[in-house]
């Protein structure tokens, strides 16, 4: 099973999770031709994709959706409200209903030989959600978009091989930077995003053993800097109250607009 961030940040994201057989994205915010390099350097083109899963509704993680959708006829999985704000947003342009497929909250999909479990987070979109992929015993959960956390997501995310985990913003550069007061508030608001700080104390309470790898993503540009986000989750779980060290675990920091590391879940 291999995981893999095409694009991760506030401009735009776009994730690979697959095995031998299937091949996944989980959302295309990034334009239809960087998509389509992305997947060239895994080894794969869009023609090699069996689904789409859409988080939710926002240009970050929809702008090439309708690019890929109309051009490779790729399944296009997301929940009812997230597939009629898709459907209402003129950018994307037409795509065949044919490929819309439903899913809801706590409900598990299998696509080929792996199996979807779309999970409740609390962001101002219609109808969001992020979701856990696994492939035999092998789990990877992506979450982002999330402005506040709690303890069905922790239940949610526990047990996972590796997560991609929403570290967008520093509160002090938020707070300071130039955004203008409404949209500062939004950020840091329940239904916004989740700062440095936070990210850490999520990840503090669903560390184990088995966790393979970490990967901090959909950092904000103007209000974050990668060596800060990474510094402070480090910080939040060595300090935390768990049994860890932030050197127990790997933990990279997704790039905006290149390739991760591909991360093999063996």
């Amino acid at each position: 099973m291999r995981l893999c961030s095409i694009a991760s940040g506030s401009s735009g994201n776009c994730i690979y999770v697959g095995s031998e057989a299937t091949h996944l994205l989980v959302d295309v915010g990034i334009s239809g031709k960087r998509t389509e390099s992305g997947l060239n350097s895994l080894g794969l083109t869009g023609n090699d994709l069996d689904g789409i899963l859409i988080t939710h509704e926002h240009a970050d993680h929809i702008s090439g959706l309708g690019v890929m959708a109309r051009k490779y006829g790729v399944p296009i999985y997301g929940t009812p409200g997230t597939i009629e704000a898709i459907r209402n947003t003129a950018s994307i342009g037409k795509i065949d209903d044919s490929l819309f497929h439903e899913v809801r909250e706590d409900v598990k999909l299998t696509i080929k030989d792996l199996t979807v479990n779309p999970m409740k987070i609390s962001h101002d979109a219609a109808w969001p959600v992020a979701y856990r992929i696994g492939y035999g015993n092998r789990r990877i959960g992506i979450c982002t978009d999330l402005g506040v956390y709690n303890d069905y997501t922790v239940e949610c995310l526990k047990g996972m091989d590796a997560v991609l985990i929403e570290a967008n913003h520093d509160v002090n550069m938020l707070q300071v930077g130039p955004y203008p007061y409404y949209l500062k508030q939004r950020i840091l608001g329940d239904r916004g995003h989740l700062s440095n700080e936070n990210s850490g104390r999520l990840l503090s309470r669903i560390l184990h053993d088995k966790l393979q790898t970490i990967i901090l993503g959909h950092l904000s540009k103007e209000n974050n800097l990668p060596e800060l986000a990474y510094e402070a989750v480090r910080m939040e779980i060595t300090l935390g109250e768990n049994p860890y060290n932030a050197n127990d675990f790997r933990m990279m920091v997704a790039n905006r607009s290149d390739l991760s590391p591909v991360i093999n879940i063996a």
